[in-house]
């Protein structure tokens, strides 16, 4: 929004200058130096040029120009003014008065007090011009000029340190202002090529230190590539400079986002200072955290002799933003590589995995799914790898015991909801255990008359299930529809009617693994985004710690998921494997999609696999080259 911010600040200051006409009126209402002071101010302040040039003894065409260049020259969106003071001696007067100038585009406020000498010519009075008038410090043959200086983008890091970003060449199109034939035409061409207003193009190298370089316009390789030839034609004044930068995302890229130049379009969105050379964030971590990764430019006002080019003085100055600051994640780089190794195959599939201790997020795999929009905010049926949460709620203190018989058979009605299962064993008697283990879903909906509607949704209240996380990219932390029958209960338990992500069932898993839930972390710092928001950020969920002898008895449960059941294959060398594996079919949109699941853990990583695949065993098989892998990278 920088063309929005600058037209705000000079309504602003019109409306300001409506108290001021008045005020400096009432107070000159005689004949006297007060009412030279108040036209040459109030001309100066409105850019009526010409009547503050006839209000001083100089060449009018020399002080119009003068008064209208050091407007041009400082690229200021109003230049407002306090009289202070007005002393008279005989045919002399002295008026001592505040200069405020707006440096536009989010640049920060001029102030300086200054002198303005009077006169008495021919029986009138009027302002004894130079160059001074305009400021104290400025000569004859002397110009403004504004330096900025932008600092580069801070990095996002993982865990150790280690950037998750690598270096990619941008190319700046500029100008040396002092070498320029035809700054309008110039602009004009690069406005028609690229849609920046040419007005800002114009004032930004007005403004500029006459040679230095000044970007105007960024491009990425590949855009650069595309108008290299029209670039040529706008002429040998149009410079093209390369610049180095950190801003291609290393994985997961979906979570740390991609930067771009800045556009006309991002220029708008953004407000100020943003200026070629700039770059914003398009998605994840980098866009979130672009006030803190970016923004960081430096700002002074200078003084150059017109004929040398050369600086003569440094007229005031503001550092830049000192806030802007890496963004540490916790993410861990061969974590992510087992997760990018584990699901590059052939099925569209995402991981998640988790510290189970701290629940630390520290990979996010994806192939053919989008790491933020499905992995940490997809909205999924479970199937029956939601029978861990309920589960919890169906072996607690007083509930089903492991042991007990419950038939599989391949066709079970529940309070007139019918469960169908397709996979083995079927027609047999096998435990609650061996039930889990194999995701039976007839034996496990049959639970639903053994449990109490209020322990299924307290369970899943315990999980983090439809509970607020304060991560600071799209998450969705699952929802559990009204248990209000032993139908609606049954399929909670198969986990046809809840919808969860990948990432609130790696903390399912995560919990069982640590006998705690707790809520995910993926930046440890800084805290929070920099909103603009006057809303305060909801703070985090307390960690949950969960009953001992049921964590044990669900452990127990998905340890047998993967030495006798479904997730098998999900076993690797090394520390125990603990998961069940699930598959559902259901409509999403119209359209059938058929879901795999593997829920588990081993040694400090719990993990979430979804594949969109009919092949039960494709996210148990992930799991499993998932946690060889990283067993060998540690």
């Amino acid at each position: 929004m920088a063309l929005a911010v600058r037209v705000k600040r000079v309504v602003s200051a019109g409306l300001s200058l409506a108290a001021v006409v008045p005020l400096l009126s009432a107070c000159f209402s005689e004949p006297s130096p007060h009412e030279a002071v108040s036209e040459f101010l109030v001309g100066w302040q409105t850019g009526d040029y010409s009547a503050a040039a006839g209000r001083t003894d100089g060449d009018p065409k020399v002080v119009r120009r003068a008064l209208e260049d050091a407007g041009l020259q400082l690229d200021a969106a109003s230049i407002r003014f306090a009289l202070k003071g007005l002393r008279t001696t005989g045919d002399a007067a002295d008026a001592k008065f505040r200069v405020e100038v707006d440096l536009g585009d989010n640049n920060p406020i001029w102030q300086y007090d200054n002198d303005l000498p009077l006169h008495l010519v021919d029986g009138t009075w009027k302002v004894r011009w130079s160059p001074s008038v305009i400021h104290p410090q400025l000569r004859e043959g002397q110009r403004f000029a504004v330096e900025v200086s932008p600092e580069g983008r801070q990095p996002i890091e993982d865990r150790n340190g280690d950037a998750l970003q690598t270096e990619e060449t941008l190319y700046l199109a500029g100008v040396y202002p002092a070498r320029v034939k035809d700054p309008v035409g110039l602009c004009e061409r690069l406005y028609q090529l690229t849609g920046f207003a040419q007005d800002r193009l114009l004032s930004r190298i007005r403004s500029a230190p006459p040679q230095d370089f000044v970007p105007l316009v960024t491009f990425n390789a590949r855009k650069y590539a595309q108008l290299l030839d029209r670039l040529d034609e706008i002429g040998p004044d149009l410079k093209i400079e390369k610049k180095s930068q950190p801003v291609a995302p290393a994985q997961p890229v979906d979570i740390i986002g991609k930067v771009g130049a800045i556009t006309p379009e991002t220029e708008q969105q953004l407000g100020g200072p943003q200026r070629a050379g700039d770059t914003v964030g398009q998605g994840g971590l980098q866009k979130a955290y672009q006030d803190q990764l970016t923004g960081s430019t430096g700002t002074k006002v200078i003084t150059y002799d017109l004929k040398t080019s050369e600086r003569v003085a440094e007229l005031a100055k503001w550092p830049g933003r000192t806030n802007t600051t890496p963004v540490e994640t916790t993410i861990d780089k061969g974590v992510q590589r087992s997760a990018d190794l584990a699901v590059s195959g052939t099925v569209p599939a995402v991981l998640v995995a988790v510290d189970t201790q701290t629940s630390e997020i520290r990979a996010v795999g994806s192939h053919e799914m989008h790491q933020e929009r499905e992995a940490l905010a997809g909205r999924f049926p479970p199937g029956t790898a939601f029978s861990i949460v309920a589960a919890e709620g169906i072996l607690g203190p007083g509930g089903v015991d492991l042991k007990q018989k419950v038939p599989c058979p391949a066709d079970r009605t529940v309070g007139g909801a019918r469960f169908q299962q397709t996979a083995s064993p079927v027609g047999t008697a096998p435990s609650v255990t061996a039930g889990f283990a194999h995701g039976c879903v007839t034996a496990l909906a049959s639970l639903a008359r053994r449990v109490g509607a209020n322990a299924l949704t307290q369970s899943a209240t315990r999980f983090g299930i439809g509970g607020d996380w304060s991560l600071p990219l799209r998450s969705f932390s699952g929802t559990v529809p009204e248990p209000t029958s032993d139908a609606a209960k049954a399929k909670i338990i198969a986990g046809q009617t809840v919808r969860v992500s990948p990432l609130s069932m790696a903390l399912v898993a995560g919990a069982v693994a640590s006998g705690t839930w707790r809520p995910p972390t993926l930046v440890t710092a800084p805290a929070a985004p920099d909103l603009t928001s006057d809303v305060a950020p909801v703070p985090p969920p307390r960690p949950v710690q969960l009953d001992s002898g049921t964590v044990a008895k669900l452990r127990t449960l998905m340890r047998a998921g993967v030495t006798s059941g479904t997730a098998a294959t999900a076993n690797a060398p090394g520390d125990k494997v603990y998961g069940i594996s699930s598959a559902i079919t259901y409509t999403d949109k119209k359209r059938a999609r058929s879901l795999s699941w593997f829920v588990g853990w081993q040694g400090d990583l719990a993990v979430a696999v979804l594949t969109e695949t009919n092949d039960p065993a494709a996210s148990a098989q992930i799991a499993g080259q998932f946690f060889r892998s990283a067993r060998t990278a540690a």
